[in-house]
């Protein structure tokens, strides 16, 4: 038994339908809603809230496998119960953050959530992903109501990784053999830019979407609002401010894994445009 833990968010679910797809089985997919989750046929929902473990033990019992997402709810007690219920092998979903700039906060905990992984006696994959595709998602309000999109450093080229390719790379970890105590840095395929996102949105549509660049202060003062003050800092030393070699380089380690080309942000704007309109 395979339990895909965020089974309705963008690793989650694409991941739930490569392996059914894959003939991997059988899957269970954990939601706090049952009722609206639209699972593959063949999935078995169950109910379970990350903020109470307890709820975690029937979507536990009988799993040989955890797909993870870290820091979502108590890693600790999230492990523990996972070892407690005879789960053998966890992929976690870490971030290359802890690679490329260790002296963050969130890298920090980030960090500490791989060593209580390593430390449980379970077996483990760790995936450390770049900036997702589906973080243009914060953009959607604007680009809607054709408003102007703001951001601060636009011609600063980051290697952006689509989702289903953390899945993808997720689906070959939990089915495949030789990925136990393995840990892999994920990006796309190329360097994008956020002027080049939202033009790759702009197609995507069919229409221009207005863009401006605007300064650090600005930026900090929007993103501060509602992630806070430490976290607006860090995404913006991560999106052009305090960038370096290892947060800029494009691995081909999604195609070396996976056997097929890593996707593009292209395609991930074409398959969301509805999002955007």
């Amino acid at each position: 038994m395979i339990l895909v833990t965020g089974a309705t968010g963008n690793i989650g679910s694409a991941l739930l339908r490569e392996l059914c797809a894959s003939g991997a089985g059988p899957l269970r997919g954990l939601t706090r809603d049952v009722a609206r989750a639209a699972f593959p046929e063949g999935v078995e929902a169950v109910t379970g809230d990350f903020t109470d473990t307890a709820s975690l033990k029937p979507a536990l019992e009988g799993a040989r496998s955890l797909f993870l997402v870290s820091r979502v709810g108590p890693d600790a007690a999230i492990i523990d119960e996972a070892r407690r219920a005879g789960v053998e092998h966890v992929v976690l979903v870490s971030s290359i953050t802890v690679r490329t700039h260790p002296h963050l906060g969130p890298a920090v905990e980030n960090l500490a959530v791989e060593q209580l992984l390593k430390d449980s006696g379970m077996a483990w994959t760790i995936l450390r992903p770049t900036q997702f595709a589906s973080n243009a998602l914060w953009w959607a309000g604007a680009i809607r109501e054709h408003e102007t999109v703001r951001l601060p450093y636009a011609d600063t080229g980051l290697p952006t990784i689509h989702p289903a390719d953390i899945a993808s790379v997720a689906r070959v970890a939990l089915t495949g053999p030789g990925h136990h105590e393995r840990t892999y840095a994920l990006t796309g395929p190329e360097r994008i830019t956020a002027r080049q996102q939202v033009g790759a949105i702009a197609a995507a549509l069919g229409r221009d979407v207005p863009f401006a660049e605007i300064g650090r202060q600005e930026a900090h003062r929007r993103m501060a609002a509602f992630l806070g003050d430490e976290a607006a800092d860090a995404v913006l030393d991560l999106t052009g401010g305090d960038v370096n070699d290892e947060l800029l380089a494009v691995r081909d380690t999604v195609s070396r894994i996976v056997g097929a080309p890593a996707r593009t942000f292209r395609q991930w704007a074409s398959e969301n445009a509805a999002a955007f309109r």
